[in-house]
């Protein structure tokens, strides 16, 4: 983590559930104050989640959840809180966000957020008068959902998108680049295997091919990386603010490719060849749905 944050890798994303991210924080946040001093400890961002399981959202049930989260970080206050509710029936989503943004005026979250939420709910959570500041969808050169309502939607109420799944857990690289579909025992994270699935739903294999091409000729051209043109795409699009790019830890690391991504630029050519490739796939709002869906 200090190697991350050396290369300017500042901000985190985690949650609740994401086993002990919340204490690697923690712990994070308790040695670099020892190293550095408390001072410096402003440089790190750390966003989080809760993901409650649906049911009565008393202020004692939000309370208790947002105490855990502070207590595990070592923070006086969440620096971003991305709410997540699975079962839409259930409309006590609103009483949680009530109560959490009582808790943003009281000074204990910073910024309150969503993730997963799809455009109809985000509708009813605004009329509801809750001021959210962001919505974490996936989004990518092949999931482009958010584009059908979401990102109007977000653009005109001030809200903005952080992105995952922007490189299709790695997927969107070289290294498949000219290979064979690869065998379900060779998809060994459940990332890898969750974006398969939402290529085949996209347009299958060979056209992945097809766009590999593509963006390794623009990727050739930039002297950077297939998964720096994926991500710059989608830095680009109008509503993102950020996207979020998986890491694990010790295990697989980009930090210098991931750098490359704020040193080119795509241009109209760039962008005409991606979308020539990306007119022939199917729309995954019509299979899916709208952000989040999958998950319901």
């Amino acid at each position: 983590m200090f190697t991350y944050h050396d290369a300017g890798f500042t901000t985190w994303d985690l949650a609740d559930h994401y086993g002990p991210a919340e204490d690697f924080i923690g712990e994070f946040r308790r040695e670099f104050g020892e190293r550095h001093g408390t001072v410096r400890l402003a440089e790190i961002q750390a966003f989080t989640k809760w993901v409650p399981r649906p049911g009565l959202m008393s202020r004692q049930v939000v309370d208790a959840a947002i105490a855990v989260s502070l207590s595990r970080m070592g923070v006086g206050a969440l620096d971003l809180l991305q709410f997540h509710w699975w079962d839409y029936s259930d409309n006590r989503y609103l009483d949680a966000l009530k109560h959490l943004a009582d808790l943003k005026h009281e000074g204990r979250i910073r910024h309150l957020a969503l993730t997963n939420f799809d455009t109809e709910r985000l509708r009813i959570i605004i009329e509801n008068g809750i001021r959210i500041v962001s919505n974490q969808v996936q989004y990518s050169i092949v999931d482009r959902r958010p584009e059908v309502r979401m990102a109007a939607f977000c653009h005109d109420h001030g809200i903005t998108l952080l992105t995952y799944g922007t490189v299709l857990g790695g997927l969107l690289a070289e290294k498949y680049l000219g290979q064979p579909e690869p065998r379900r025992a060779a998809l060994n994270t459940a990332s890898l295997q969750k974006y398969q699935n939402m290529i085949d739903a996209w347009g299958g294999w060979a056209l992945f091919q097809q766009l590999l091409v593509v963006l390794k000729a623009i990727a050739d051209r930039h002297r950077v990386s297939i998964a720096n043109v994926g991500v710059r795409y989608i830095l680009d699009r109008p509503a993102v603010a950020g996207v979020i790019v998986g890491a694990r830890l010790g295990v697989a690391e980009h930090l210098a490719d991931n750098a490359r991504v704020f040193s080119f630029a795509l241009d109209d050519e760039d962008r005409a060849n991606i979308e020539a490739v990306l007119a022939k796939s199917h729309d995954l709002s019509k299979s899916i749905g709208d952000c989040g869906d999958e998950y319901r």
